[in-house]
């Protein structure tokens, strides 16, 4: 028995046994890792709409896109650094799996520092530019300018776990997160229900509790002493590592950076209809984030899994995996729309009790819930696809959706819905989000197709993963 519990925290061997068991084993840590992530910023919502009102919880939904936006470098280390190191785990390569760490940790460094001196500097030309509303702009900024100057522990806590669920590891950034979480609802309350530091406090207990997660997950990593070595050298990048690195991680951080740079664009479309709209919009979007966790677990959990089998050149068993995690995704988004249909009003009333604000939130998430299910598809797919190491492809599809479809349908039915002679915000605030199910549904589509089509069983960066 003790023998069975000490395998949980050990390296996950995906290249065996049965994959939808192995998907499960994966997963169910990972959402629940996921799902308290989530819980970041929604405490954060939660504890300011309540403490200081609908203002405060408008100005932290304001800043958001933003956010995401400079994230993206973290989120394209991220992703090479999971492909490469799943692949080579299962090939059992352990001087390039060690060479692939070094470089991570260094290059986590670098762009941590990047953003801690750029965010700042940025962050009031581009409140403005949104046309950020007077009302909510300076909590907007101080939160943001917060949490750019401590985001050093995000990045290693996002960028550092990927390596781990590439080595199948799920369990201890779980472990890690479920401690930074609590510690996060704690001085979320002491410093905005208690100190009265608004949402100035909000940012501090996010950035403190990141901290100690990203360097749990560090120390975690640099302990896995039988999988891999990391010496002074390997901290020092190697060029074809990084080139690998960069290959693998920019298509997936131009993805992110896609679709950041077009919530920023819908963004300015949602300030136009004033501070009840934002607010409204940004409740929803807390519950999206955990109705999209399922599909983003999924998504990542099949990017382990084809990564080491693919690596191991066992392309049959990624297969039937793909068919298992679909399945898997497809049934738990199915359950999560009911749920979000019978109970959206009551999750509304967690954040605020503005009835305008509640009744705007209900109709947005009863639009949005039939693009989960459309959502589960590209998720599980797409993970497939960057496990094997074709990343390009969901690159084009999310420009497809967000700057060829999205946007434009968001402003165009804007429009429409305005009254005679009316400006931008007079019409109906539907649009936002008509526009994002419709690009849902586009990407499942066109992710299927792509997948189908079979270009990404060719990019295995292993000799064993190679298919003729």
């Amino acid at each position: 028995m003790a023998g069975k519990f000490s395998s949980l925290f050990e390296a996950q061997d995906m290249t065996v046994g049965s994959p939808a068991r192995n998907l499960i084993r994966f997963s169910v840590p990972l959402l629940i890792g996921n799902m308290a992530q989530q819980l970041y910023s929604t405490v954060d919502s939660i504890v300011v709409g309540n403490y200081v009102g609908d203002q405060a919880l408008a100005a932290i939904g304001a800043s958001g896109p933003v956010i995401n936006l400079l994230l993206v470098l973290f989120m394209g280390v991220s992703v090479g650094a999971s492909v490469m190191a799943s692949q080579y785990f299962g090939a059992k390569e352990r001087d390039n799996l060690s060479e692939t760490i070094g470089t991570t940790i260094t290059a986590t460094l670098v762009s941590s520092i990047f953003i801690m001196v750029v965010g700042p500097l940025v962050t009031h030309p581009v409140m403005s530019l949104l046309d950020t509303p007077q009302d909510i702009y300076q909590m907007a900024c101080d939160y943001l300018i917060i949490i750019f100057l401590g985001i050093i522990g995000s990045a290693y806590y996002n960028i550092i776990s990927g390596v781990l669920r590439g080595l199948g590891d799920s369990i201890m950034p779980l472990v890690f997160l479920l401690v930074a979480c609590f510690l996060n609802i704690g001085l979320d309350v002491w410093f905005v229900a208690g100190l009265r530091m608004g949402v100035a406090g909000a940012a501090w207990a996010t950035i403190i509790s990141q901290l100690l997660s990203g360097a749990l997950c560090l120390v975690r990593l640099l302990r896995m002493k039988d999988i891999f070595t990391v010496t002074w050298r390997s901290l020092w990048p190697k060029s074809a590592f990084v080139k690998r690195l960069v290959k693998l991680g920019l298509p997936s951080g131009l993805t992110q950076a896609i679709f950041s740079f077009a919530m920023i664009i819908v963004q300015s479309l949602t300030n136009s209809f004033g501070t009840n709209v934002i607010a409204a919009n940004t409740v929803v979007m807390r519950v999206d984030g955990f109705a999209m966790m399922p599909n983003f677990t999924f998504g990542t959990a099949m990017t382990t899994y084809t990564g080491q089998n693919m690596g191991a050149g066992r392309l049959d068993r990624t297969e039937k995996g793909a068919k298992s995690g679909l399945i898997m995704g497809l049934s738990v988004s199915v359950v999560l729309v009911g749920l979000i249909l019978i109970f959206g009003k009551y999750l509304m009333l967690m954040f605020t009790s503005t009835p305008e604000v509640i009744d705007l939130g209900q109709r947005m998430l009863r639009t949005l819930a039939v693009g989960y299910i459309a959502m589960a598809v590209t998720q599980v797919l797409s993970g497939v696809m960057r496990g094997a190491g074709d990343t390009m492809t969901s690159m084009w599809i999310s420009i497809i959706t967000t700057v060829v479809i999205r946007v434009p349908v968001a402003y165009g039915l804007e429009f429409l819905t305005r009254p005679e002679g009316g400006v931008m915000g007079s019409g109906t605030p539907d649009p936002l989000f008509l526009s994002l199910l419709i690009s849902w549904v586009a990407g499942a589509i066109l992710t299927t197709i792509a997948y189908l089509r079979g270009k990404w069983k060719k990019k295995a960066i292993t000799e064993a993963g190679k298919q003729d």
